[in-house]
């Protein structure tokens, strides 16, 4: 492991001093204008940016933070991808959810490592960074909460990390879930129905409760991952930030409730949904790059607002891609795939396009054994997570790269035949998705772009791929060293 990161602010710092966090010094207006500006940065590769001087706030905005990939892994300690992979790929081994410690006992692990796995589970502590400031009186108009396209609803907070409990079994659960502003104290609570908090309000509404919510903005970069992350059930989202981190993340548990929150963030509002209070939230500028239609939502009442004497605000901008959930969705999908081959251990790689908007369009490039094989692995990816999203799935053999489109694209075109080799099937659906008739349900394609086997039905030899062979291309390179120019025009340096 690397660094880990105390809080939001330290990890600004460090893009600093790596030359990738950019100080906007002129003033910038919340409303639309930072929102155009970091939309253009993403599709620049620009820096992360911090906006100093807010029109109507006190408060500084960050955004673009976790944007590229690069910043991704500096945020897990880590100066690429792969070492994090590694290790999602290790604690996997212990087999969770059935529990680190005691699988790690069955694997006959040290003392040593179960007292680690241990450490790394969150821990309270007596005050919160988040305590400095609690506000007289609740005014959501102090914070910089941008508007991020034209026709939206209202402001909106786009990177909240939104705490809440399962009233019967205790469970705490962290989503990220937008909150458009209404009022001075008052939040559209746009959690949808396949979120573990919809099922949580619903544990609520059932025993006749109000669910206490609390909603902590500016955490360190490891937690923010983690919140958005597909966790295994029961892992709890804060022990797989302490496991990223490499240490355990400090919470604290808020006066009157069971929620606990992460100690080092930059403001905490506090307050509560009434299950059968609804009120119309929408519309917004979503992942999509249309605007999601209006439609009611709980209504979060905010009680207290806690902040730290100086606050940084982060936030984020959603919009067609590239923005920066596109490039979180897919190293998510990336730092996951050892999750899907524990479960699936055919699967060789996969890639969530950014294009297919990291939910919509899946390639999947598998070990093939069996006659059918490719469509035992759409249903079980359909059954698994927030994978059963995916609209499309493309399958292909384990020697293509599924983030080369061409070559994917290629293999579509020239090996999927498309009255033998569609499964269609209908499911749930994300609910932001726009071409399905019915809210929250549609159709779903499965392509099987793999070689055919005979039990598939296929009545003649498979054709023979033509290669080049080795030894010309070890020839060819080697002529190439005495021919730089031509060298050059095909891409090669000068050995």
């Amino acid at each position: 492991m690397g660094r880990a990161f105390r809080d939001l602010p330290e990890f600004l710092e460090f893009l600093e001093e790596r030359g990738d966090l950019l100080r906007i010094r002129s003033e910038a207006d919340p409303r639309l204008e930072i929102a155009e500006i970091a939309r253009r940065s993403v599709r620049a590769g620009a820096p992360a940016l911090l906006f100093e001087r807010v029109r109507g706030s006190r408060w500084p905005v960050a955004i673009n933070v976790l944007a590229h990939e690069r910043r991704v892994a500096w945020g897990l300690g880590e100066e690429s991808l792969d070492p994090a992979i590694e290790r999602i790929r290790s604690l996997l081994r212990l087999r969770p959810p059935a529990g680190l410690v005691a699988a790690l006992k069955d694997l006959g692990g040290t003392l040593e490592q179960i007292q680690w796995l241990r450490s790394l589970a969150p821990q309270r502590v007596s005050r919160g960074d988040f305590e400095e400031v609690t506000e007289a009186r609740v005014d959501l108009g102090t914070l910089p909460v941008l508007t991020c396209w034209p026709r939206d609803g209202g402001p909106t907070v786009t990177f909240p990390l939104v705490f809440t409990r399962n009233p019967e079994t205790g469970e705490s659960h962290v989503g990220v879930y937008r909150l458009q502003v209404y009022g001075p104290d008052t939040l559209g609570f746009h959690v949808q129905v396949h979120r573990v908090g919809a099922e949580n309000l619903r544990r609520h509404a059932r025993r006749g409760e109000k669910m206490p919510v609390a909603v902590a903005l500016g955490a360190d970069p490891a937690t923010l991952f983690a919140a958005l992350s597909p966790v295994p059930e029961g892992l709890s989202k804060l022990a797989f930030a302490g496991f990223l981190r490499g240490q355990p993340v400090p919470v604290v548990r808020l006066p009157g409730t069971e929620l606990e929150v992460p100690a080092a963030c930059e403001i905490v509002l506090e307050g509560y949904v009434n299950p059968a209070e609804r009120h119309v939230e929408g519309p917004f500028g979503d992942h999509t790059g249309f605007y999601s239609l209006p439609e009611e939502f709980p209504v979060l009442h905010v009680t207290a607002v806690h902040r730290r004497e100086a606050p940084v605000y982060l936030t984020t901008v959603t919009g067609k891609p590239p923005t920066e959930d596109s490039v979180l969705g897919r190293v998510v999908g990336r730092l996951f795939l050892p999750v899907i081959q524990t479960l699936l251990p055919e699967v060789v790689d996969m890639d969530l396009p950014a294009e297919g908007l990291f939910i919509n369009v899946g390639i999947i490039a598998i070990r093939k054994s069996y006659p059918f094989h490719a469509r035992k692995v759409m249903h079980a990816l359909w059954g698994l997570g927030q994978l059963m999203f995916l609209r499309y799935i493309v399958v292909v053999d384990a020697d293509v790269n599924p983030r080369d489109h061409r070559e994917v694209l290629y293999r579509v075109g020239l090996q999927a035949d498309p009255r033998e080799d569609l499964e269609i099937v209908s499911g749930p659906v994300d609910q932001l998705s726009v071409s399905n008739r019915r809210p929250n349900i549609g159709g779903k394609v499965g392509i099987d772009a793999t070689r055919k086997l005979p039990e598939e039905g296929y009545g003649r030899p498979w054709p023979e791929e033509a290669v080049t062979d080795p030894g010309v291309t070890r020839r060819v390179e080697e002529w190439l060293q005495g021919e730089p120019a031509l060298a050059r025009v095909l891409g090669r340096r000068k050995a």
